[in-house]
């Protein structure tokens, strides 16, 4: 760097404390090795959205490169170029006199050049005897050199993340492919389910996709797109599985077409079908035989903060829980699929308090629509129990209200 201290800008040109610290670095930088100028602009180039260029401002610092007369920047030769505005502008593709110095002024800001203006603001040299340049004034290029190594990697983070995102897109092109097939393929054979509601989430998913989305709205887009993929196969899988004979029936040497078995109904009475009526598993007779519900005291002191969603304000009644657990639903992001089936599983009541605990917890869970999906299916295995979880939410909530007080 030619200048040992640092220098302001000529006339109205004002100076800031990210200026001065800017020079500084570029004077305390380590990096004194001689690099390609040219490997330098393409790094530049590369992470120039970090950087916040635009990309005329990359066609003047190609100008301005062009009037650095050997290939390597090095400390050891002049780094100030001290090119007219005529010359930029014929250089940078004939860009206006106002586009020039904002361009200017933006690569300052970035730190990719800085200004050595002279007392009356002109850019010229001065030679000695030997007809060597002993002083400058114009543009330094001594922060290309300083950060070269700092706009390397700049550069290559952003190729990552451009490789991520490709294949994050790449990703969502597919689960959105097989998501609107599946759902033509279900509605087309007639498969029992809400498809309605399916069709309008997926719609509704793809509108959020913006013209020009980041990685961000991409990764947001790929996690709903997943979830509702595993739900729309789950309505899909449950078809299958209710075409399958029983293999309770198997078991006992039963054959299903034989309706008028004795030592079928006589060895099995609750499997016995009635007209019309979908044969209840294990678990689901097992759940009416013993219904969990909780008295709504316990189930409000566990989880207080769906008190304020019921329909007046509070919740006074089963109903009103029921009610305010289908609105805490919608907030949640929840599938109107999911918590069908969390019903037919669990109960309505049951469903509404598991929903209670959800959002009593929703900091801490990621999705609470694959959450409710895996108790209910845990609860189809029969290995789960809203005690456990509704009594550590009462303990938790004394707790706090103990150490309150």
């Amino acid at each position: 760097m030619q200048s040992g201290y640092v220098t302001t800008p000529f006339g109205r040109r004002s100076m800031t404390l990210a200026l001065v610290q800017r020079q500084v670095d570029t004077e305390q930088a380590n990096n004194k090795r001689p690099v390609e100028k040219w490997r330098v602009f393409r790094d530049v180039g590369d992470a120039r959205e970090r950087l916040g260029l635009q990309d005329r401002a990359l066609a003047v610092l190609n100008a301005l490169l062009s009037f650095y007369p050997a290939v390597e920047l090095s400390e050891d030769n002049n780094l100030v170029v001290f090119p007219s505005n005529v010359q930029l502008t014929a250089r940078a593709n004939g860009i206006s006199g106002t586009t020039l110095r904002k361009c200017l002024a933006s690569l300052v800001d970035a730190g990719v050049i800085i200004r050595k203006d002279s007392p009356n603001g002109k850019r010229y040299a001065r030679k000695g005897s030997g007809g060597s340049i002993e002083d400058a004034y114009g543009f330094s290029l001594s922060p290309l050199l300083a950060r070269a190594a700092e706009f390397a990697s700049l550069a290559q983070e952003v190729a990552a993340e451009q490789r991520r995102f490709r294949m994050m897109k790449d990703r969502l092109s597919v689960v959105r492919r097989d998501v609107r097939k599946l759902i033509t393929a279900g509605l087309e054979e007639g498969v029992p389910g809400n498809w309605q509601a399916v069709e309008d989430c997926f719609v509704e998913i793809v509108s959020r996709i913006p013209r020009r989305p980041s990685t961000a709205d991409i990764l947001d887009r790929l996690d709903e797109m997943t979830l509702l993929h595993e739900e729309v196969v789950s309505i899909l899988e449950d078809n299958d599985n209710s075409k399958k004979p029983d293999s309770n029936a198997i078991v006992f040497g039963c054959h299903i077409q034989n309706s008028k078995s004795e030592s079928c109904n006589e060895s099995e009475p609750a499997l016995e079908k009635v007209q019309g009526e979908k044969p209840a598993s294990i678990n689901e007779r097992e759940r009416k035989k013993k219904p969990q519900v909780f008295p709504l005291s316990v189930v409000l002191a566990g989880c207080p903060e769906i008190a304020g969603l019921g329909p007046a304000g509070g919740v006074s009644s089963w109903r009103e829980l029921m009610s305010a657990a289908v609105t805490v639903r919608s907030m949640l992001g929840i599938s109107p699929s999911a918590y069908q089936d969390a019903c037919e599983v669990l109960g309505d009541v049951e469903t509404a308090i598991a929903v209670a605990c959800i959002y009593e917890r929703s900091n801490h869970i990621t999705s609470a629509g694959g959450y409710l999906r895996n108790l209910t299916d845990k609860a189809k295995r029969g290995k789960f129990s809203l005690g456990p979880m509704l009594y550590a939410l009462v303990r938790q909530s004394s707790s706090t209200i103990g150490r309150r007080a």
